[in-house]
């Protein structure tokens, strides 16, 4: 194996195909990225890593003098990439060992066996393509509500439900709720799939393959278990593919908890309400509740009690329906307010001791929601 190849293309791929490598593999080699030099039919060098459960491959150009494959450790050759200078990269693959030449400077790295490097996955058929700026974005809207908790594996997926020209993105942690839409084209217009998808590898696909104007989305099999989901997009100097396997278990039906009714509406000045909860909240102790009251056109939010430090803050709003009093962590709100893209944010409640739906709109008059990102916040329990 021998070839040369433009160093931030190759870096760049490097550290994309390697940032899934777990960090405390169950066997050597699942630490290792697989180097194939080819022909050039296929771009002539692909990158590749799989850990049984997620697999990348990234597809580049490169000058390849002699065909071959190797395997390396994936974070070190990741590490050696970003320190080398602007040059161009010269691999070559030297009995059990890799040579790599970046100008003056040179490397050395052990190979693994790559007989002992499990077969990477194959994409799944093509179920439809969206455009790669508004996917990312929906993602990173739906994972703000995902699961951090490994004994609850299901709510640390997405729930991705597509019907027709409509994809659906669904993330829960029991405590919130966000739901998000976005059309895209479906290879089938009667398309009517769902997975479970894992969240943090749904949020780092999405937003690692914004470089070309759409994103293929490829689903072997609906539900969960022996599932697999594929992306393919474009990175810098090529093709980018992604396979991971789906969460095994139902996800919750969350649907319904989006309560039909709307007693008390607020509508205030997103980034107003964010400096001012942001305040309030220095003083609110760890697990405690930040409380909101909603009356005569006004937000009043307090934190603290008792002997400790305590504060107050009070903002214009919007207000119709009856007065009311309730609390929210924090941080989960400043959460949802944070993946909400428009200037005015609308609260809206059917009583205190319910979980309240957060959506933006484009201003304070609008009589509807404009935005498809929908955020229900459970109350939290107030102090005193």
């Amino acid at each position: 194996m021998k070839f040369r190849v433009d160093r931030d293309v190759f870096a760049d791929a490097v550290a994309w195909a390697a940032r899934s490598l777990p960090v405390r593999p169950s066997a050597p080699v699942l630490a290792g990225l697989l180097i194939e030099a080819g022909d050039g039919t296929n771009g002539g060098l692909v990158l590749s890593t799989f850990d049984y459960e997620t697999s990348c491959r990234a597809t580049l150009t490169a000058e390849v003098s002699d065909e071959g494959s190797a395997l390396v450790s994936g974070r070190l050759l990741a590490d050696i990439c970003r320190s080398l200078p602007a040059k161009p990269i010269d691999v070559m693959l030297d009995g059990a060992r890799v040579s790599l030449t970046c100008g003056s400077a040179r490397f050395s790295l052990q190979t693994m066996p790559v007989e002992d490097y499990p077969s990477i996955p194959s994409m799944p058929a093509a179920t439809g393509t969206v455009p790669s700026e508004a996917f990312a974005h929906a993602v990173a809207q739906a994972v703000t509500a995902a699961g951090r908790d490994d004994m609850l594996p299901v709510l640390t997926g997405v729930r991705l439900e597509i019907e027709g020209d409509t994809i659906a993105l669904l993330a829960t942690d029991r405590f919130r709720l966000a739901q998000r839409e976005l059309a895209w084209a479906p290879g089938q217009p009667d398309a009517s799939l769902a997975a479970l998808v894992p969240a943090k590898v749904l949020g780092d696909t999405a937003k690692s393959l914004t470089a070309g104007p759409e994103v293929t989305i490829a689903l072997s099999a609906t539900g969960s278990g022996d599932g697999l989901i594929g992306f393919e997009g474009s990175g810098p100097g090529g093709v980018r593919r992604t396979t991971t396997r789906l969460l095994d278990g139902e996800f919750p039906k969350v649907r319904s908890l989006f309560p039909s009714e709307r007693l008390t509406i607020a509508k205030l000045d997103k980034a107003v309400l964010v400096e001012a909860l942001k305040r309030v909240s220095l003083v609110a102790e760890r697990n405690t509740a930040v409380q909101l009251a909603f009356k005569d056109g006004v937000l009043t939010l307090d934190a603290g009690s008792g002997d400790e430090a305590q504060a107050s803050e009070s903002i214009e709003a919007q207000i119709e329906g009856d007065d009311l009093v309730t609390g929210f962590n924090p941080q989960f709100l400043l959460d949802g307010l944070g993946a909400i893209d428009e200037p005015v944010v609308e609260l809206a409640f059917t009583q205190a001791s319910k979980p309240v739906v957060i959506t933006g709109t484009a201003d304070e008059s609008a009589s509807d929601t404009a935005g498809a990102f929908r955020y229900l916040l459970m109350p939290r329990r107030l102090l005193g």
